[in-house]
């Protein structure tokens, strides 16, 4: 039992530091889920894509992509005038957050 909690604590946190640094307004991009094709300025790493070094932030699209994000494949690509997004769950987006489609964006 206890090593079923130790992993399931490490998976709990491999999670939230990416949520955290969206949080922090961070747009830095990050490795994705591999989805089909690579989205622009990523390569192939195995089941992933690493962005490269003109790589802008991407997300796993999910319906209409947010407010300043184009679509790239399965993935939503950040523009230059966007906003740190999360995926909405539910209803609601959490505080210092509002509404853009089917994401949540940090307000400033």
């Amino acid at each position: 039992m206890q090593r079923f909690l130790a992993g399931h604590c490490r998976l709990g946190w491999m999670v939230l530091i990416p949520l955290a640094s969206l949080a922090d307004g961070g747009m830095t991009p990050q490795p994705v889920v591999k989805l089909g094709t690579c989205p622009s300025g990523y390569s192939t790493s195995g089941q992933y894509c690493i962005p490269g070094p003109r790589a802008r932030l991407a997300l796993e699209k999910r319906g209409r992509c947010p407010s300043a994000y184009g679509t790239s494949g399965a993935y939503c690509l950040a523009g230059s005038q966007a906003r740190p997004a999360l995926p909405k769950i539910g209803a609601a987006c959490p505080s210092q957050w509002s509404t853009s489609g089917d994401y949540c964006l940090l307000n400033h």
